[in-house]
């Protein structure tokens, strides 16, 4: 059953999880989980979005990210 949506509010923080389906490995290899890092790190400061801790291990990732005081929710 989907979850419902995620509230989009300046200022919350989002606690994001990542499971591999059957607790399977998310990343192919370092080249892949590189690549996931290098995606946060243009993403992130084009959204003004700050993540505050994360952890990638084999089968999921954990993420803390707050979504800046001053972004709208529906930017103009």
């Amino acid at each position: 059953m989907p979850r419902l949506a995620r509230l989009d509010t300046p200022g919350l923080i989002h606690h994001v999880i990542i499971r591999g389906i059957e607790r399977r490995k998310i990343f192919r290899d370092n080249k892949d989980r590189e690549d996931m890092i290098d995606r946060l790190s243009d993403l992130l400061p084009a959204t003004n979005t700050a993540c505050f801790a994360w952890a990638f291990l084999p089968n999921h990732n954990t993420l803390i990210f707050c979504l800046d005081q001053e972004m709208q929710a529906y930017p103009h």
